[in-house]
């Protein structure tokens, strides 16, 4: 069971690292540099604030929640991420904006236990 749930976690990375790596090509605004792999770390990094987010807020701030609390936090996560990785991700307020709805726009297409 371990290994399946590496596994799992493995392929919600790549998957969240594709997506971001289209967002970037969607979305003026929002850029990933680096390719891939930029892309993988991007993802890493927002996955952690948004982690921590829902650690301090709760849950009722998840993007899942699909209420405009969850939607904004995801545009906070994903503005904020840029200061910890400035050489790979940068972000403007709308980019961030127009980030986190595209983002949704594919969680409600591609289940949660798939990513």
């Amino acid at each position: 069971m371990e290994r399946h749930n590496w596994l799992g976690v493995a392929v919600r990375f790549v998957v969240s690292a594709i997506v971001l790596m289209i967002v970037s090509w969607l979305s003026p605004g929002f850029v990933v540099r680096g390719g891939f792999l930029g892309a993988l770390i991007a993802a890493a990094v927002i996955a952690l604030l948004g982690y921590l987010a829902e650690t301090l807020l709760g849950e009722k701030i998840s993007p899942q929640s699909r209420g405009i609390v969850g939607f904004i936090t995801a545009a906070v996560v994903i503005y904020l991420a840029q200061f910890i990785i400035p050489g790979l991700l940068s972000v403007s307020i709308i980019g961030a904006l127009i980030a986190a709805f595209i983002i949704g726009l594919i969680d409600a297409f591609v289940p949660t236990l798939l990513r």
